[in-house]
């Protein structure tokens, strides 16, 4: 079992052993996992193709937490929200089910992590709601697209993410700081990098900060909250992006008797593109 004390969790993600199946579509990804072919963390899997943060709570405290996204958009921008019961998110994905097609589950109780579960078949509820929330992972191949190196990809490391001293907008009893995702750029390809995520605000858009980690709370960028410490170059700088971890941060923070989330780096891979999510 985890440890009990959620705010000691390492979440260190590291990628499993076993040799990530060479997959293209979202259905494709979801039945590697599904089948049990896959298990590690999901950035770069089935390119070009929207992958999505999980939260997923009991009705009675879903209204509160949908308000919760909406008033925080950056961290929490909703892709979908199931109807209560029903595992399917028929928006997102053929033949979708949100119990088994997930790399990896958190199952929290009073704001602890109790459980790492391989799927929730055994745990699923008819009052439960499933909210997807947009993936950093989704404007990385637009990055890669423009000629911008990620560090975290090329060493098949799971990205950075940190706790802030930003704080979100509460909503009933959710509330807690900003979780970042941090990519290491030189600058010239920081700024191109603000231009290409600015675009695509449904997947949190620009940067909410750049240099200097003190400035939002970061003490060291070599002991990430959650993810996997990269290196960072003389001649680069931090880049920071809001992260759909922050959910995750909030339960903790809110301690609902009941929540379930996505590990780290192991998110929901659907069959929508990247491109459908671009503001023109």
């Amino acid at each position: 079992m985890p440890s009990q004390d959620a705010t000691c969790i390492s979440a260190n993600v590291s990628t499993d052993s076993t040799t990530r199946p060479d997959v293209r579509t979202g259905v494709e990804a979801r039945l590697a996992v599904r089948s049990g072919r896959w298990r590690g963390q999901t950035s770069g899997m089935a390119p070009n193709h929207v992958q999505g943060n999980v939260a997923i709570l009991p009705e009675s405290e879903a209204n509160d937490f949908l308000r919760f996204c909406q008033r925080n958009p950056k961290s929490c921008p909703l892709l979908a929200v199931s109807e209560p019961g029903d595992p399917r998110l028929p928006g997102l994905g053929a033949n979708l089910d949100i119990r088994t097609d997930v790399a990896g589950y958190r199952l929290w109780r009073n704001g602890a992590l109790v459980d790492e579960p391989a799927d929730l078949l055994s745990l699923w509820r008819d009052d439960l709601v499933t909210f997807v929330i947009g993936c950093s992972f989704s404007f990385e191949q637009a990055l890669i697209d423009a000629g911008i190196p990620l560090r975290h990809i090329l060493e098949g490391r799971n990205v950075a993410m940190y706790r802030t001293n930003i704080a979100t907008r509460p909503a009933g009893p959710f509330h807690g700081p900003m979780v970042v995702s941090m990519r290491p750029m030189k600058a010239a390809d920081a700024i191109k990098a603000v231009q290409v995520t600015a675009r695509m605000p449904t997947v949190h858009g620009a940067p909410v900060h750049l240099g200097d980690p003190s400035l939002i709370g970061i003490t060291d960028l070599q002991h990430p909250d959650f993810g996997d410490p990269v290196a960072i170059r003389p001649d680069e700088i931090p880049v920071f992006w809001a992260c759909g971890v922050t959910p995750q941060s909030v339960v903790m923070e809110a301690k609902p008797a009941f929540c379930i989330t996505h590990a780290p780096g192991k998110m929901l891979v659907t069959d929508l593109l990247d491109r459908d999510l671009l503001y023109v």
